[in-house]
């Protein structure tokens, strides 16, 4: 087993993958920044190294400087997380060539998957389902017209190295199509420094469903069942669960088969998530693979024992599956809700601040990945995630009760969350009967729009007072209730 583990990355999951080190008796070695020398993930860490000023284009993406601090740490491998360099081939490839191993895929597998436009050809070669669409990225506009023509609006041009809804437009009609065209090659080219884009047809309300695969380098591949990450907001995910409720076990074998073929078409050997869209006539379509450990790992845990980022390690270092496909097993129902420092009322548009009071929930089923503490500055360096709640339960509506409780049971004071907008959002109707597609929060966001008052910044300060001993049990405790009477008083 490996001895010393660096981690290039920072917040939650830097903070979730060393408590995987630790259960492994591993070595974990932090990295951080000017604005991280205090961070939560520095101070779990058994070593740190500094490695720059706050932009992460000087510090968390500058290779050689992630190279040089494990090196000189004495590390053997190198965890990416997610983010930041995770998918980067090159930096793959350079950790390689400097005899460290790099805890994830072979560059080559993770070069073709980053490419929405090889990979698709990939799959079409496959034989995995896929969306039909243009088979080669273009800058000719001529080409998006006739084959928008061929496919019918609603079409969607996406970046061909996108990601996170970056590059990415819905055209309802043949009179936006060039504007939409020429909006994202520009966003395209901003944000990942490649103007390729490409056209697909447009499936309207679709589920987005994703299944965890893992495949070792001795040709062993499982699937981890499925994710339904249909609740999304600016095309990024905000609320996931497992099992999908629209997956029934014919499609999930299905989907499972399918996810497998995809990565052995690549010969892959890490774990992966391969995305696709589920339309409701039960057909699906590949969307891309995602060559990391995702964001909502934790409710595939939850609901399987199996812990994701022990099995990156171990395959890393060389090891089998050691787990046949009948023996991993789905049980009861999971949630997990992003805590990101944003304003939901003002687009999702990221906020930030001092960490002034922060008291987390626990209790049986209730899980916090967390990368913040007391005291912690939220800055606009950094991508905007603070932690992620999960819950677990038999059922998916005792799961969603107990996180709606657990989300009332987060506080955060100086920085502003949209933990009120997913209370919101789990208590919807259309939620609660399972009517989950990734267009909820655009039908529904003007009633989901909720507007801050007086009333719940006191109930904000009264959760603060009341529950000292961060406990909350397994029913919907009512903090008025242990306050008793009391009153506002008049200036």
């Amino acid at each position: 087993m490996l001895k010393k583990i660096l981690i290039a990355n920072r917040g939650e999951i830097a903070c979730r993958i060393i408590k995987t080190c630790k259960k492994l008796n591993i070595k974990s070695v932090a990295i951080f920044s000017d604005a991280d020398k205090n961070s939560l993930h520095v101070q779990l860490a058994d070593e740190s190294v500094y490695i720059g000023n706050s932009p992460a284009s000087e510090s968390y993406l500058v290779h050689q400087k992630v190279i040089d601090a494990a090196i000189n740490s004495g590390a053997e491998a190198i965890h990416p997380g997610y983010g930041f360099l995770s998918e980067n081939y090159s930096f793959n490839q350079k950790v390689r060539e400097a005899g460290l191993i790099f805890i994830g895929p072979k560059p080559e597998p993770m070069r073709v998957l980053g490419s929405k436009v090889e990979s698709r050809i990939t799959m079409m070669n496959a034989g995995v389902p896929v969306i039909p669409g243009m088979k080669s990225a273009s800058l000719d506009i001529e080409a998006f017209k006739t084959e928008a023509d061929k496919m019918l609006y609603p079409v969607l041009i996406k970046a061909s190295a996108g990601g996170g809804g970056k590059g990415m437009r819905v055209v309802h009609s043949a009179d936006k199509l060039v504007e939409s065209f020429k909006s994202a090659v520009r966003e395209s080219q901003n944000a990942f420094g490649s103007d390729e884009v490409f056209l697909e047809k447009y499936i309207e309300s679709p589920r987005h469903i994703e299944i965890q695969v893992a495949r070792d380098q001795h040709g062993n591949a499982v699937h981890i069942f499925e994710r339904e990450c249909s609740i999304q907001r600016r095309h990024q995910k905000i609320i996931e669960e497992s099992p999908s409720t629209a997956v029934s076990d014919d499609i999930r074998k299905k989907m499972g088969d399918a996810a497998i073929k995809a990565v052995e078409a690549v010969d892959y050997d890490s774990v992966a998530t391969v995305e696709f869209l589920l339309d409701k006539s039960g057909n699906f379509y590949f969307l891309e693979v995602n060559t990391r450990i995702q964001v909502e790992h934790p409710i595939t845990e939850m609901v399987t024992g199996v812990d994701l980022v022990e099995l990156q390690v171990k395959i890393a270092n060389g090891e089998k599956l050691g787990v046949a496909q009948d023996e991993i097993k789905q049980t009861g129902h999971a949630i997990e809700c992003r805590i990101y420092a944003e304003d939901a009322e003002n687009d999702f548009m990221p906020t930030g601040g001092k960490v002034h009071i922060l008291k987390e929930p626990i209790g049986e089923g209730i899980r916090v990945d967390s990368g913040i503490k007391e005291g912690d500055e939220v800055t606009s360096f950094y991508d905007p995630i603070m932690a992620k709640l999960i819950t677990y339960a038999p059922t998916r509506d005792e799961a969603r009760l107990k996180m709606i409780n657990a989300l009332k049971n987060y506080i955060c004071l100086g920085v502003k969350t949209s933990t009120r907008f997913m209370i919101d959002v789990l208590d919807h109707a259309d939620f609660v009967s399972c009517k989950t597609y990734t267009n909820f929060i655009d039908i529904n966001n003007e009633e989901l729009l909720y507007h801050d008052n007086l009333s719940d910044k006191v109930s904000l300060i009264a959760a603060n007072l009341t529950n000292q001993n961060n406990t909350i049990g397994l029913d919907n405790n009512d903090v008025w209730e242990e306050i008793g009477s009391w009153e506002i008083a008049s200036n």
